[in-house]
């Protein structure tokens, strides 16, 4: 799920706030507002390629460090 929500801060970064000029908090909080108003309007769900006890058991394997 982290990728998911490293994904939408990635795009917003992407067209939102490297894009615009922002004279002060406020503004930049109101354009990620509008982006994220816009964004739903057409929101479509994460969907899961894989079912969650394969997930679940790939996060419970020890990790290898070389």
């Amino acid at each position: 799920m982290l990728n998911a929500v490293e994904g939408f801060f990635s795009i917003i970064s992407r067209r939102r706030i490297r894009r615009g000029v922002f004279k002060s908090i406020a503004d930049l909080q109101d354009a990620i507002r509008r982006y994220i108003k816009e964004h739903n309007k057409d929101a479509k769900p994460f969907v899961w390629t894989k079912p969650a006890e394969t997930i679940l058991a790939k996060l419970r394997r020890p990790t290898c460090i070389h």
